[in-house]
């Protein structure tokens, strides 16, 4: 479900958005890349062009080596394969033509750890899937995806069709205006930003992009401004692309 940052700082044109580490700009630009590996030169000139110092910068890269989530070998990294795997749906997941059915999970193991419970909704989430009620999960029936094997243990994964209202169903499901919003906000403070600040509120966008439920054409609300914040967040990354690629070690 989507949700605004806790601990923000305020773009130029008054956005709130959330600040980002070193450590994250990289997984970011590594994740985004046409290829997850880059030369330390590669490195420093994408992150000191979305206004992070060299010296910061080398010193992320030394922390992340020791920690497993870049791996060094023959004058490149790469980012480790658990961190790329985000890569997958990171602007856009893809989609199939929406027949009326949709996925529905419900949640039948009960008296769970926290700790368990917390994880499986954090899966559910990430499946852009969103709770109608409490251990009822679900969502229109378009995503080119299966639902995890690991998801039988404790639930049973159903298709449903019969739903009256689908367009009323996704505004209970999703706060849709909140989202729109939100776009709105973040499409405005990135063709304002200077640089750095630019990165951070793309950055902003992307988690944006995480919680987009993704629905088909006919259930999203006239006007949706994610369609045109993924477009504007898909060139600024590309421009990352082409500056990786264009620098050599």
């Amino acid at each position: 479900m989507y949700t605004r940052p806790v601990k923000s700082e305020v773009t130029d044109s008054g956005v709130m958005v959330r600040p980002v580490s070193a450590r994250s700009a990289l997984i970011r630009i590594l994740i985004a890349a046409d290829s997850p590996t880059m030369t330390s030169q590669q490195i420093c000139a994408a992150t000191t062009a979305a206004g992070y110092p060299e010296a910061t910068v080398r010193v992320a890269v030394s922390r992340m080596v020791a920690a497993g989530e870049l791996v060094r070998a023959r004058r490149v990294y790469t980012l480790a394969p658990h961190l790329r795997a985000r890569r997958v749906d990171l602007l856009a997941p893809r989609t199939l033509p929406w027949q009326g059915d949709w996925e529905q999970v419900v949640i039948t193991a009960t008296g769970r750890p926290a700790a368990d419970r917390a994880a499986l909704r954090a899966t559910l989430l990430s499946l852009r899937l969103a709770e109608l009620r409490e251990g009822v999960w679900m969502r229109p029936a378009n995503l080119a995806r299966d639902l995890p094997d690991d998801l039988g243990d404790t639930t049973i994964a159903l298709r449903t069709r019969a739903v009256d209202d689908p367009v009323s169903l996704c505004a209970r499901l999703w706060p849709l205006t909140d989202i729109d919003r939100r776009a709105r906000e973040l499409l405005e403070a990135i063709e304002t930003a200077d640089p750095a600040a630019r990165f951070t509120t793309v950055c902003a966008g992307l988690d944006l992009l995480t919680t987009d439920p993704a629905l088909p054409s006919e259930l999203r609300p006239a006007g949706w401004a994610v369609d045109a914040l993924r477009e504007t967040t898909t060139a600024y990354l590309g421009w990352f692309q082409e500056l990786s690629r264009g620098t050599g070690d």
